[in-house]
């Protein structure tokens, strides 16, 4: 049924007209008319929609173009609210706020929905709302003793929100481009200063110079994370993201850059510093050379996991964290399908569709976007499609497709989806917007235009004409085709700037054809990663560790990777903590995602009254965790992760503070874990620290979805043991 769904795809793809007034697509018509009042009519099998003239007009030969540019613009004004409400908040009560509401479905704002789609040009559009919401989701500290400051909010989510989530930086991605308000802009300065000293003192990790936390926007743990972190929040805590990282290098960049403006070049010099190191550390753990693709994310300690996707390859590329060689290898390695490219691949059999098998065109908007830095126009002109089909196809800008078929709902009993959709959901409604203004015409967020037109969108775009117009709140963008001895005969593959002139507030671009190395797109990568098998079973024995396993696995010790095994197999035995995980590989030498960890070796275990003692036996590293039980929420949402901060005093060592996080858990579990140092012999002394979670903020006083809210602040967890296992030797850094 698969490979059938696919070939019908692909047929109706390579099909497809030109898109002058509508489209087909798997037996589905899609139409687009237009009146002598500007007013489009959007019709397809289930519905008609018709859109009444807007203030800004896209004129090209594309009728369904033009008109899908009017749908987002009108769907804008459906999401242009005066008030927001959500269930958990103020008992679902309206809350004032001249803003963006997220969809039809989500009428709230959220940090990373408003920042992305501010990002992706909806400041140009209405930026006083696009501030509004921004400044929405700013909030000080509500407890006296905690520090003080402005930060950024990070939404209700995995295990309590952050620190096990800390994509919150996102929000600095939309604020830059809306800094001509002198008052928001010095919110923002501020906010980035507090917002990247407490994720520097609670997220970062300077053994791997990484950031850990969830990846940005998949916040559904068992779509892409592996199944067994539905009951254990604290793998993800403890693991690296490449998208989150990402959005700190820009926003480490931005805070260098605002430091320079406020002429406070020691703070310039160290967040610039920060970035390079961070960029670095990127690029020396998430690349994946036998893919030659940046993964999606790596354990705790290191662990490479064979799973990608393609907002944060977007991010690295557009944020020059992979330049040269792998910006564009990174791109033309991620696959896509006739429909348009998956949000993470490879696809998970077990699980329904939502982020899993699913294409959301905000993401498709950023795809473009670093399909532009690299140049590649086959990956353009099909994430641009995508898009369009989408929005034709259901008359209005959801928030995300199944993949094969880019239905809007696909039963397939237990993994039908997508589980959730809304219409005019806003980031796919700036996705729309975007893919006009900087994916056609070029106006890039410096203001500079500089189109990368495919020349295979002409027909469609052009057709007999010689222009196209765009217009927008600022200005007029025109381009013209170059001449050639036939009307859409290019000696080229891309269409360039080849002069520009500006007159005012309209901007004539002439266009010229060039010919670019064209990767084709890959369309023949297996669609599911095989199943992750059980734990590893990990037992002494006269030769080291014996290792059991149901069938033929990978193995990874410690994060590295050791031996394929059937069934059973031998580990050497080492001083120190030996952890033990294994994938299935299939026959495409496509990895699972990893079993969990089993772990042998000593286990110390300190109970009593704070302060804690213990003397170490040898000199060396050793990982600390505490055994904990959190009940305060659910493991998907609320804000009540516990946070604290463990302090150790080891003779002979200067001071150790290590963040602990504790989020929502089902019964006794171990927290994140920390390394510190000791000399053989030394007594040391631990004593636990209040830390900072989201229910600290003033802001979440309005929360009543659950505790941390308008109850009061919540920063508690029932603590057991500390768990202190000696480190391997050449094992405290990666």
């Amino acid at each position: 049924m698969l490979t059938l769904l696919m070939a019908a795809a692909m047929a109706a793809s390579t099909a497809a007209p030109a898109w002058h007034d509508g489209l087909d697509w798997h037996g589905v018509h899609a139409s687009i008319t237009e009146d002598a009042e500007h007013r489009y009519t959007v019709a397809w099998p289930f519905g008609q929609r018709v859109v009444p003239p807007q203030p800004f007009q896209v004129d090209t030969a594309s009728t369904l173009f033009n008109g899908l540019y009017a749908m987002a613009q009108d769907d804008l004004k459906l999401d242009s609210v005066t008030a927001i409400r959500d269930g958990a908040f103020d008992h679902g009560k309206p809350i004032p706020c001249h803003c963006f509401e997220t969809g039809l479905k989500w009428p709230y704002v959220w940090t990373r929905d408003l920042s992305y789609s501010t990002d992706l040009g909806l400041w140009r559009f209405d930026p006083a709302r696009a501030r509004n919401g921004l400044t929405f989701k700013l909030s000080g500290v509500r407890v006296p003793s905690a520090p003080q400051g402005l930060y950024v909010m990070q939404d209700t989510g995995s295990g309590g929100s952050w620190p096990i989530s800390t994509d919150r930086v996102v929000w600095f991605l939309g604020a830059q481009h809306l800094l001509g308000d002198k008052a928001f802009a010095s919110k923002v300065w501020q906010a980035l200063q507090d917002t990247l000293a407490q994720d520097r003192r609670y997220a970062f990790d300077h053994r791997f110079g990484l950031y850990r936390g969830e990846t940005s926007f998949m916040d559904w743990r068992e779509q892409s994370y592996p199944a067994w972190t539905a009951n254990k929040v604290t793998f993800i805590g403890q693991s690296y993201a490449l998208s989150t990282n990402v959005l700190h290098y820009r926003a480490l960049q931005l805070a260098a850059t605002l430091a320079t403006a406020h002429q406070q070049p020691k703070f310039a010099a160290t967040y610039r510093s920060e970035a390079a190191a961070l960029k670095k550390a990127i690029n020396v753990h998430f690349w994946r050379a036998d893919r030659g693709m940046y993964m999606s994310y790596i354990g705790g300690d290191g662990t490479p996991y064979d799973t990608y996707d393609l907002l944060g390859i977007s991010l690295a590329i557009t944020s020059g964290v992979a330049d040269g060689s792998r910006a564009r290898q990174t791109l033309a390695n991620y696959p896509t399908w006739p429909a348009g490219s998956p949000v993470m691949w490879p696809e998970r059999a077990d699980q329904p569709i939502y982020h899993n098998r699913a294409i959301w065109p905000f993401v498709s908007a950023y795809a473009i976007r670093a399909a532009r830095t690299v140049d590649d126009p086959a990956r353009i002109a099909h994430e641009i499609r995508s898009v369009m089909r989408g929005a034709a196809l259901y008359g209005s800008n959801l928030e995300n497709y199944e993949l094969l078929t880019q239905g809007q709902h696909l039963d397939e009993g237990k993994l039908s989806g997508p589980v959730v959709n809304s219409p005019r959901q806003l980031w796919s409604v700036a996705a729309y917007l975007d893919i006009v203004t900087e994916g056609v015409f070029g106006l890039t967020e410096s203001g500079q235009v500089a189109p990368k037109l495919p020349t295979s969108l002409v027909p469609m775009l052009f057709g007999q004409r010689k222009a196209i117009t765009l217009n927008l709140p600022d200005r007029r963008i025109t381009l013209k085709l170059p001449a050639t001895k036939q009307q859409g005969t290019f000696d080229g593959n891309l269409l360039i700037a080849d002069h520009i002139r500006h007159q005012s507030t309209d901007t004539v671009v002439t266009l010229k054809a060039v010919r670019v190395k064209e990767v084709p797109l890959r369309t023949d990568a297996p669609l599911y990663a095989p199943a992750a098998p059980p734990a590893p079973v990990v037992q002494a024995d006269a030769d080291g560790w014996h290792v059991q396993t149901l069938g033929k696995v990978q193995l990874y010790v410690n994060g590295k990777r050791a031996a394929v095994i059937d069934g059973h197999g031998q580990l050497a035995r080492h001083a120190g903590l030996t952890c033990v995980s294994a994938t299935r590989v299939d026959a495409y030498g496509l990895e699972s995602l990893h079993s969990p960890d089993t772990c042998a070796g000593t286990l110390n275990k300190v109970g009593g009254d704070w302060p804690r003692h213990w003397t170490a036996a040898t000199a060396g590293h050793y990982r600390v965790a505490l055994n904990y039980d959190n009940d305060h929420g659910p493991i998907n949402t609320g804000i009540t992760a516990a946070v604290k901060m463990l302090a150790i005093r080891c003779d002979g060592s200067p001071l150790q503070r290590l963040p602990i996080v504790m989020p929502h858990s089902t019964g006794r579990q171990a927290s994140t874990y920390g390394v510190f140092s000791a000399t053989a012999g030394a007594h040391c002394r631990f004593t636990l620290d209040d830390g900072f979670n989201m229910s600290y903020l003033r802001h979440f006083a309005h929360f009543t979805g659950g505790q941390g809210g308008s109850s009061g602040p919540l920063n508690k967890a029932e603590i057991g043991d500390l768990l202190i296992a000696p480190l391997a030797a050449g094992n405290s850094t990666p």
